[in-house]
């Protein structure tokens, strides 16, 4: 049957992503002990070295157990039916038609997978990120981030999900292009304004406070031409040590978003440098360029699953013993994973070449020495991996490995 050889490349694709990443991740733990490039060996002393290579051969076990419970168990509900079988379960509680069984389905689904990995959740926050003195976070914080989780994915998912199976439902053939449409104006909007509608939820957001911090940054950004209203410190440190510092929208709505755990650590001149990076993504137009890749890869995506909906022995497949959107809609997103794999490659090829160009915008712009200086005591602070596998590197890092990036930098003149 047509449906039991959907079934079998279903697992063909689910094992064979699992040995990619088992592969690859084996090969990376194995370059732990590589001695250190030249020009990163004066980033740890020695009692640092061995917590970081510490930190990092904990959390390859402990994602290695992880992944793999997650591969046993999709292996197990596949290989049974259970997809389907939560279907007819839904439908018998759940009025006569399609949308109210799909929703409740995709619902069940995020909610299942979700609550079976909050033990992991725990392990790696209170155990593994706590023994390495970067967890903050309470077990009142975890629980009242999950809370407000919960209802912002019902919020957001019933926003895309109701119209979605709608436009499945009267344009069945053409439903991708108004999906397209709608998907693409959700990323526009929430690229606009995640940082004022998203972040204040699980963060504080304060704007940087007068001193020389502030007037450094608006110095540089009034010499390279940047409108530089919004610049926010957010209180990252109520969760975490580990230190960062973000870009998002454009525009008028553009905002930098410094943690307060970067600022502790770091000197005027190395957060200037940290800006220059930042505002060199907005001024070499990678956000931009980001998300038209992001639409039009959407656009591929759901091309593609046009070509799987109302399919019924795709249904089938997955143990439905009636044709149902949600299961082949389900069925398409594990079937597309090996394009999704593709992508995602081909877009950290793009995401480490705009970190290049960004590195050399700062320099360019502003100086050598703190943008090096700021780039090893981010690696250090956050226990970094120093030598990748060069496989490793190339399928998972959206930024270029730290050695690679001081190179980099060191070349421009």
């Amino acid at each position: 049957m047509i449906s039991e050889v959907i079934l079998q490349i279903i697992f063909a694709i689910i094992i064979l992503n699992y040995l990619v990443d088992l592969l690859s991740g084996i090969l990376n733990y194995k370059s732990f002990n590589n001695k250190l490039p030249d020009n990163v060996n004066d980033i740890y002393n020695q009692k640092e070295y061995k917590k970081s290579q510490e930190y990092k051969k904990e959390n390859f076990k402990f994602n290695l157990i992880a992944s793999t419970f997650s591969f046993i168990i999709l292996i197990i509900v596949l290989y049974n039916g259970y997809f389907g079988k939560l279907d007819s379960i839904l439908r018998n509680y759940t009025f006569e038609n399609e949308i109210s069984p799909s929703i409740l389905f995709f619902f069940s689904i995020y909610f299942i997978n979700d609550f079976m990995s909050i033990p992991f959740q725990l392990y790696r926050v209170f155990v593994i990120e706590e023994k390495y003195g970067f967890n903050n976070m309470t077990i009142g914080t975890f629980i009242f981030d999950k809370i407000k989780g919960y209802f912002l994915t019902i919020i957001i998912g019933l926003v895309l999900l109701v119209p979605v199976l709608i436009l499945i439902l009267l344009y069945p053939q053409n439903f991708w292009i108004y999906t397209w449409i709608l998907l693409s104006v959700f990323m526009i909007f929430l690229n606009m304004f995640y940082t004022s509608l998203i972040v204040p939820l699980f963060n504080k957001l304060t704007p940087l406070e007068d001193g020389d911090l502030k007037k450094s940054l608006n110095e540089y950004a009034n010499n390279v031409g940047f409108s530089l209203s919004n610049i926010f410190v957010i209180n990252g440190s109520k969760r975490s040590n580990k230190a960062n510092a973000f870009f998002t929208g454009f525009g008028k709505n553009k905002k930098i978003v410094l943690y307060d755990t970067l600022i502790k650590n770091h000197t005027v001149s190395e957060l200037v440098a940290v800006l220059a990076h930042e505002v060199g993504h907005y001024k070499l137009k990678h956000v931009i360029s980001n998300l038209f890749v992001s639409i039009i890869t959407t656009g591929l995506m759901l091309f593609l699953m046009s070509k799987i909906l109302f399919n019924s022995e795709v249904s089938y497949a997955l143990g439905g013993n009636v044709s149902f959107r949600h299961l082949e809609i389900l069925a398409f997103f594990i079937l597309y994973t090996p394009i999704s794999r593709v992508i995602n490659i081909l877009a950290f090829i793009k995401s480490r070449k705009n970190e290049y160009e960004a590195d050399n915008f700062a320099v360019k712009t502003y100086k050598k020495s703190p943008m090096i200086s700021a780039l090893k005591k981010l690696s250090r602070d956050n226990l970094t991996n120093l030598t990748p596998h060069p496989l490793f590197e190339f399928i998972n890092y959206s930024h270029p490995s730290l050695s690679k990036r001081l190179k980099s930098i060191e070349k421009i003149i």
